[in-house]
């Protein structure tokens, strides 16, 4: 969605509701147009993973006036590394928004909270834009906000995992006691678990394995931007409570011909 529905994460607009990553796609092409077709205009791209110097590179394929860059600290697993690489991505000019991971395990890549908040509060002091990804615990949502993040950013499941929103009751918590940004990162599949998450009231859906990977990651992403808007405008709209059956006639019986 755009035109009217754009939300602030600091200083920085974002008329999509979807953030795209940059990563795990089989072609450098295949990226692009998947890019495209997901109507995202912000982009996230590993620091570490990508040679800044290169003639050729994910950098190189993207329109730097269409997307905003969202330099991550993925791979990082302590505070200090992932300091390191958001300094260098501010200081290679890719901005002073930055999409702060610090992962404690290998296997799962479950956050490390407490590397996660020690680096939050330097890379804040540093003057950083800081989207801060987390697990669903509402109070380290809540941490992360005092320490001054600009958007917190929990996850839906494990990263990679495609097995969508696990907890939503958590989300909900999260959303609910927060006033930043909250936008779901992590273990998003398909289009209706984008769905969910915004039917939530999440500003926004990270997705980057979900995508990439699919079977035609380019449809996907389409899929994925339609899930956003979908989501968006039923949680805009409002549900009808759930019941367990409906006991009263669906349509007005007065006023009716008869």
């Amino acid at each position: 969605m755009s035109g009217g529905d754009s939300f602030m994460v600091g200083k920085y607009e974002f008329q999509s509701r979807l953030i795209v990553g940059t990563g795990k796609y089989a072609t450098l092409d295949v990226m692009a147009a998947a890019l495209d077709a997901s109507g995202a205009d912000c982009v996230t791209v590993a620091v570490r993973r990508v040679d800044l110097k290169a003639k050729e590179s994910i950098l190189t394929r993207i329109d730097r006036k269409r997307f905003k860059i969202l330099p991550n600290t993925a791979g990082c697993y302590n505070a200090d590394d992932a300091l390191r690489y958001a300094r260098l991505g501010r200081e290679a000019g890719l901005s002073d928004l930055v999409k702060l991971e610090v992962l404690a395990d290998e296997k799962t890549l479950l956050p490390d909270v407490e590397e996660t908040l020690k680096a939050a509060r330097v890379l804040v002091k540093e003057g950083f834009v800081v989207m801060a990804y987390t697990s669903d615990d509402p109070v380290t949502a809540l941490k992360l906000q005092d320490a001054g993040c600009a958007s917190v950013m929990p996850l839906g499941s494990l990263i990679g995992s495609g097995l969508g929103i696990l907890n939503p009751h958590n989300l909900q918590i999260i959303l609910h006691r927060l006033s930043v940004p909250v936008i779901v990162d992590a273990g998003v599949g398909t289009a209706s678990d984008v769905a969910v998450a915004m039917e939530l009231g999440a500003a926004g859906v990270l997705c980057t394995t979900g995508i990439a990977h699919a079977k035609d990651p380019v449809k996907m992403a389409a899929a994925m931007k339609h899930g956003v808007i979908g989501g968006r405008l039923a949680f805009l709209a409002g549900r009808i409570p759930k019941k367990l059956f409906e006991g009263s006639p669906s349509s007005p019986a007065s006023g009716m011909l008869g």
